[in-house]
């Protein structure tokens, strides 16, 4: 028996069909009017998910690199630079920071645990000189969204700078950019707004462009003001994804449509349901409850499971590809992810591929509890909106 492809990774996330097809049309002018449109329609849309009214800049990266043009852009070598972090992700910023010369105060915490904002506060009241705090909005390798409404509110009554990796986050888990008080945030093109890898989006308040006239790290390619400067000209600096940009286009569309409330509600509903059904097959959830991320659901594994030989059944024989841990969780942990372009239906394959691989590796029978638990949690929540 074979399967279609189910990938359930916190990003690359599938493409819907109306986006491939996007896809498949001849390469256009990166310096004509036909690409401006497409610019200006991305950007504009953009803005609307991000809910932001400040300059959003279009950059061809990963999101990494969106989030090191937020560093070189901000930072001075020597600038102390507050980072709050509790997972890989966390982690990788405050690298990143570090890499350009910054005097990288860490404020950590337990993996799978959030940041509290009381604990930001003594940090930022410790080092009064910092001028930027570096926040994780969603930490895909443990499964936990943080508080980041409270954490933003705690670095700006602090008068910092605050930017976020919203890379997993903006497109499936709501936020207020500019009502919360962002300066700068980051999403990735290829994670909820069901396009491939390409293009990191990076919103940019005036006081961050105040931050960026002093601040002396070298930059060239991830240059805000020459991003900024082209893209009133209606085209980026250098040759840009143009492939990647009429997809991103056909995504956005496609939130759009559906709206963000309901593509909010149906990433928590899935969330919920994946959750259960992990549970139900003796999966034990890792971010700690109330924080669990609506993107990306962390799992250890039953007792005896081997989660490498797991994931490679799941893939083989069922073609489902989820994903495993990282750094000090690598083959420690499960991650399933439910962003993007994800259904009711899409859960219901993964959690059954999951309980007809669990019986195959002798560790539990394959009697029905995953999909089972799945359904409930989905009835239960159709029936509370009825």
């Amino acid at each position: 028996m074979t399967f279609q492809t189910q990938l359930r990774i916190p990003g690359p996330t599938p493409l819907p069909e109306r986006v491939m097809r996007s896809m498949n049309r001849p390469m256009i002018d990166h310096r004509g009017p036909e690409f401006a449109a497409i610019l200006s329609e991305i950007t504009e849309g953009a803005k609307r998910v991000f809910k932001t009214s400040n300059d959003l800049l279009l950059l061809t990266s990963s999101g990494t690199g969106g989030l090191e043009s937020a560093v070189a852009n901000l930072v001075s070598p020597g600038d102390e630079v507050v980072v709050a972090l509790s997972g890989n992700f966390g982690e990788r910023f405050a690298a990143l920071a570090a890499a350009y010369g910054a005097d990288v105060a860490r404020l950590e915490f337990e993996w799978g645990q959030p940041v509290e904002p009381d604990d930001l506060a003594r940090v930022l009241e410790q080092h009064p000189k910092s001028k930027v705090v570096l926040l994780t909005h969603n930490e895909t390798s443990t499964g936990l969204t943080n508080p980041l409404q409270r954490l933003t509110r705690v670095a700006r009554d602090a008068g910092k700078i605050v930017v976020v990796d919203g890379v997993s986050s903006i497109s499936s888990i709501a936020i207020e950019t500019d009502a919360w008080g962002i300066d700068v945030a980051v999403s990735g093109s290829q994670k909820g707004w069901m396009a491939p890898p390409g293009f990191a989006l990076v919103s940019v308040s005036e006081r961050a462009w105040a931050q960026q006239a002093k601040a002396r790290s070298p930059r060239f390619y991830f240059d805000w003001k020459e991003a900024k400067t082209w893209a009133e000209k209606g085209m980026t600096p250098f040759t840009p994804a143009v492939g990647v940009a009429f997809a991103l286009q056909e995504g956005l569309r496609m939130l759009e449509e559906e709206g963000l409330e309901a593509v909010y509600e149906r990433h928590a509903r899935l969330a919920r349901a994946t959750q259960a059904g992990l549970e139900a097959l003796g999966f034990q959830l890792y971010a700690r409850e109330g924080y669990r991320s609506n993107t990306v659901t962390s799992a250890l594994p039953p007792p005896g499971l081997d989660v490498a030989a797991f994931r490679k059944l799941l893939d083989t024989k069922y073609g489902v590809v989820i994903a495993g841990g990282q750094a000090k969780m690598t083959g420690k942990m499960v991650r399933v992810g439910h962003l993007g372009a994800v259904a009711e239906g899409d859960v219901v394959q993964v959690l059954w591929a999951i309980e007809q691989a669990l019986e195959e590796l002798d560790i539990a029978p394959a009697d029905g509890r995953g999909v089972a638990a799945v359904t409930s949690s989905l009835q239960g929540v159709a029936a509370a909106t009825r």
